[in-house]
């Protein structure tokens, strides 16, 4: 049987609304998971040890189970134990914020632990307070080395996010999985999914060189 994309054609616009589900999901998340990330960051550089192994903990949790886990566990499990439903958009966001939470904490730590430990001592020499010195001096100079990390880590969530088809949310690949079950042939909406991930992928990855371009003409 060969493909036939004109039976679909008429269902493109229903498709195309996916890609704002899939951005809002996206954008909040990423939001979410950047100040858990510098805040967990700080955590595991920090000289309290108890605190240390906590978001040590979280980060190994968070990165050691399937993400699919996570939202279900969310979105299904949460329910029975404080006994209110959870919004599957609410849902979404909650677990890829927590999950990428975990990963951009490791990315920003590792971008303070590359920054020059003289600056950290010139700053607490001066008199420097370690709030001040770490919001004006050191976290700018990580994020400036991380930023294509973090881009890397945007441009992962947003493909993961197709797995909130698995609780309803209609983002672009929910509606692809419901106009094939209208038309009884699932490989072209599905493949017309995967061109709209790709082109998204694609932007992203662009805007992140560009970016990376503008960063280095800056040094």
């Amino acid at each position: 049987m060969g493909l036939d994309f004109s039976q679909i054609v008429p269902s493109f616009p229903y498709i195309l609304k996916g890609i704002w589900v899939t951005i809002k999901i996206v954008s909040v998340s990423a939001i979410i998971g950047f100040i858990i990330g510098v805040f967990l960051s700080l955590l595991k550089i920090g000289k309290v040890k108890v605190l240390r192994w906590l978001a040590d903990a979280y980060t190994s949790i968070f990165r050691g189970t399937p993400l699919v886990l996570q939202l279900m566990i969310i979105y299904y499990g949460m329910p029975q134990v404080i006994g209110v439903e959870i919004p599957a958009f609410v849902a979404a966001v909650a677990a890829f914020g927590l999950n990428s939470g975990a990963y951009v904490s490791e990315i920003i730590r590792a971008g303070i632990e590359a920054i020059d430990k003289g600056q950290t001592e010139a700053a607490l020499a001066l008199g420097v307070p370690y709030s001040e010195m770490m919001k004006d001096i050191i976290l700018p100079q990580a994020m400036k080395n991380i930023l294509p990390a973090l881009m890397n880590e945007f441009i992962t969530l947003t493909k993961e996010s197709a797995i909130v088809t698995t609780i309803g949310v209609l983002d672009i690949m929910r509606r692809s999985y419901i106009v094939g079950g209208q038309t009884y042939s699932f490989f072209e909406p599905l493949l017309f999914a995967g061109l709209i991930y790709y082109l998204m992928v694609m932007g992203l990855t662009l805007l992140g060189k560009m970016l990376e371009r503008r960063l280095k003409q800056s040094d």
